[in-house]
């Protein structure tokens, strides 16, 4: 990349400053499902000129650069282990298109000549950039639901937050919220009405971008978050050097002793995860791009059937590289939204069962896009009456969550999107029972398909296996025998074929061993013994963490297999990535 030494555009400035680090630029559009990741070949400090390369092999390509303009966001990683995440985003930013070749386009961008932007209603907005930060939390329904934000920019107007993509689902366009509270490092706090102006995927890693409208401000709030505002914009010109006067940064921005000890929290589980394996990112990667997708089904009444099949296709790719690292990386999703999660793990055991039955059989694809769609109607249901899937539902609650088929049914139809006959067998038919006893349309026995069979056992194991609606998870082995009691409701050849597949001590269970360690799971052997495990804690010493692999040559130090356990009855956690 040619970059001029020349110092002028503040801008480009800080685009310079984050390509210095790991990063990603994404190109998005307000009209298309998914972002491109661009390279930047060429930057001019002086001009603010920035020239774009994208590989782009479908032919709307016109739709990211309409008028003339594209808006972007830059995503680096910085630290010593790329751990610590910083952004800046623009918005209608000049553009000129040239064809490299078929499919590649080198786009020629003129930076903006400053960093505060004027918005349509007056106001100047003050991206939060180089380091600056401040906490932000969304009441989204009064005394209801909470939810953790970063500021990303500010304006008298509003302001920009991003989120963790599985509290996107949540959000609305047009929706009003009852309490916005922002707080700065240094302890002071604005606290405001709003209404959400516009939601979106934000780059790369898990997080949705939300602009909020502040509302009904009195004047006391006005002057305080003109204060907040002029204090962020001398922030911006300290930290890019662009007013020679300011020497020093603003005192909002100087952490005080409770920002220092969050800070602090925060950057060891960041240490912790820039560890994980590159299998448990790709498994992450799709529970990603399924909030991405549904957050396009919600808010911008679009069936991205491209994000979708991505999705499908890189399960399949997973199993098919190494099998049992899949299936241990699929426990690492134990503590992401039920729905997700259990959407993803069911997906990702349909697709290795089926392979393993026949790994040239025509029905999978379609198969597991109807499993990671399945349960994408319950958060569709989110509103004031079920604020929340994270907590015990109520009776009325229970009934609303019941009818998630039928909403999902609903929606693709609005969408105009129609499912092949295997991806409607699944999604229509995942929660029907051979007695009767299932929904939505109490179909029994020869009305079920044996793809059908196969994937109800699949999903009432996933189930007894985590905690749900206040109930703890069981062992394996009281959850096959919980199914194998209700012999008239699943089949009992399916549950036998599963369990000869995963055993009595599955890939990703905690297990406990007489020495007082537990340990994850990592391979069994062909009797269905654990052959390879993660120790993760010994429970003489409760405080201390360990992480150790061990084969099975050495598992005789850590003493004999007792049980699989609760990972909360002991305080293990997974780490999210």
């Amino acid at each position: 990349m040619a970059v001029s030494i020349q110092y002028e555009n503040p801008s480009a400035s800080v685009v310079r400053s984050l390509l210095q680090h790991t990063h990603e630029l994404s190109i998005y559009s307000k009209d298309m499902p998914y972002a491109l990741k661009a390279e930047v070949i060429e930057l001019n400090l002086g001009s603010g000129r920035m020239v774009l390369e994208v590989e782009y092999a479908g032919s709307d390509i016109e739709c990211y650069v309409a008028t003339g303009s594209l808006s972007f966001d830059l995503e680096a990683l910085k630290g010593p282990n790329d751990n610590e995440r910083d952004t800046y985003s623009l918005s209608n930013v000049a553009v000129t298109v040239h064809k490299a070749d078929s499919t590649l386009y080198r786009l020629e961008c003129q930076l903006p000549e400053t960093m505060f932007i004027r918005e349509s209603r007056g106001a100047v907005r003050i991206p939060f950039i180089l380091g600056m930060q401040a906490r932000v939390n969304i009441e989204v329904y009064l005394r209801e639901l909470n939810v953790p934000a970063r500021l990303r920019n500010l304006s008298i107007g509003g302001c920009m937050v991003d989120i963790d993509l599985a509290e996107s689902m949540a959000f609305g366009v047009g929706q009003e919220i009852p309490g916005l509270t922002l707080e700065f490092p240094n302890g002071d706090s604005f606290i405001a009405e709003g209404k959400i102006s516009h939601i979106r995927p934000f780059g790369n890693h898990g997080y949705a971008a939300v602009g909020i409208q502040f509302i009904n401000l009195s004047m006391p709030q006005t002057e305080t978050l003109y204060h907040f505002v002029n204090e962020s914009e001398r922030e911006a010109a300290f930290r890019t050097g662009t007013n020679d006067k300011m020497d020093y940064h603003s005192p909002l921005f100087v952490p005080g002793a409770k920002e220092k000890k969050i800070q602090h929290r925060e950057a060891q589980e960041r240490d912790k995860r820039s560890r994980q394996p590159a299998m448990e990112r790709g498994v992450m990667d799709v529970t990603h791009q399924l909030q991405v997708g549904l957050m396009y089904m919600k808010n911008r009444q679009l069936f991205p059937s491209e994000i979708f099949y991505d999705c499908v296709d890189t399960l399949r790719y997973l199993v098919e590289q190494d099998r049992k690292t899949f299936l241990y990386a699929l426990a690492f999703l134990r503590d992401e939204p039920d729905w997700v999660r259990h959407a993803v793990q069911v997906a990702g055991q349909l697709a290795d069962m089926m392979l393993i039955r026949d790994p040239h059989d025509p029905q999978v694809r379609e198969a597991v896009l109807g499993a990671l769609l399945h349960t994408m109607g319950k958060p569709l249901l989110l509103s004031g009456k079920l604020p929340s899937l994270k907590v015990n539902l109520n009776p009325t609650q229970k009934a609303i969550l019941g009818g998630h088929v039928t909403v999902l049914h609903d929606k693709l139809s609005e969408l105009g999107w129609e499912p092949s006959p295997t991806c409607r067998d699944v999604i229509e038919n995942a929660n029907e029972r051979l007695d009767g006893s299932g929904y939505p349309a109490g179909k029994r026995d020869k009305q079920l398909a044996e793809l059908t069979r196969l994937v109800s056992v699949i999903k009432v194991v996933n189930k007894l296996l985590h905690a749900r609606n206040g109930e703890p998870p069981r062992s394996p082995l009281d959850a096959y025998r919980k199914v194998h009691v209700t012999d008239l409701v699943y089949d009992k050849m399916v549950l036998v074929e599963y369990i000869q597949v995963y055993g009595l001590y599955p890939i990703g269970s905690l297990a406990k061993f007489s020495g007082g360690f537990l340990a994850w799971i990592m391979d069994i052997n062909g009797k269905g013994m654990p052959s390879q495990v993660k120790v993760v804690k010994n429970l003489r010493f409760p405080d201390t963490n360990i992480n150790s692999a061990i084969t099975q040559n050495d598992l005789p130090q850590i003493g004999k297999l007792e049980g699989i356990v609760n990972p909360s009855d002991y305080g293990v956690k997974v780490l999210k990535i």
